[in-house]
């Protein structure tokens, strides 16, 4: 699973510097708690990411929530929410947090690829949508196009799961062994494309 927690922190100073950006003019008495409110959520951020690292869940989730609490708009601390609360076993909580993330921004890759997992199984023409977004930001979503490939698979639509499979096999020839055994034929990369790779 992308959890992305640790790489969080400097997208989230961008998200932070949006969110100052995009606040209609104030006077200077009023700036000063917005911008304290935007530094204590990074600081809160930075806590729970942190939080996160050392495997304190409860912790991290306190924190992320004060996150959102100052700074509703902070697409990070949403989608780490989401993973606590799918590390949890809160299907609903973990939804709702990634969709607040995502309405944030449609194409967060991470909050995407965490949404189809959980929906694969429960919802799966939901999961292929979202994972086809993920695919058609990142062609090199290897494990994306893996999990792409079972939810079609699943469905009956083989030609459509056998190019997911070759797709997440060309990006990480490891997976391959992940393919199912149906697809892992047409999925392996051709000894020439291997040679050809070599040959120089």
């Amino acid at each position: 699973m992308w959890t992305g927690i640790a790489a969080a922190a400097v997208v989230a100073a961008g998200a932070a510097v949006w969110a100052v950006l995009s606040q209609p003019a104030a006077t200077e008495s009023e700036a000063k708690p917005a911008a304290r409110d935007i530094s204590e959520a990074q600081t809160l951020l930075s806590a729970g990411l942190m939080q996160s690292q050392y495997q304190d869940f409860s912790g991290a989730a306190t924190s992320f929530k004060r996150v959102v609490a100052l700074d509703p708009h902070n697409k990070i601390a949403w989608y780490n929410l989401g993973v606590i609360a799918q590390r949890d076993g809160k299907k609903a909580d973990a939804r709702e947090a990634y969709d607040k993330a995502l309405k944030i921004d449609p194409s967060f890759d991470s909050a995407l690829f965490n949404e189809a997992l959980l929906l694969k199984s429960s919802e799966p023409d939901r999961s292929i949508k979202l994972l086809k977004r993920v695919v058609a930001h990142n062609s090199k979503a290897s494990t994306a196009y893996l999990h792409l490939g079972e939810a079609l698979a699943k469905k009956g639509r083989d030609d459509e799961a056998q190019d997911a499979f070759s797709r997440a096999v060309a990006a990480d020839p490891k997976l391959l062994s992940f393919v199912p055994e149906p697809f892992q034929d047409s999925a392996s990369p051709s000894p020439s494309t291997s040679q050809a790779g070599t040959a120089e």
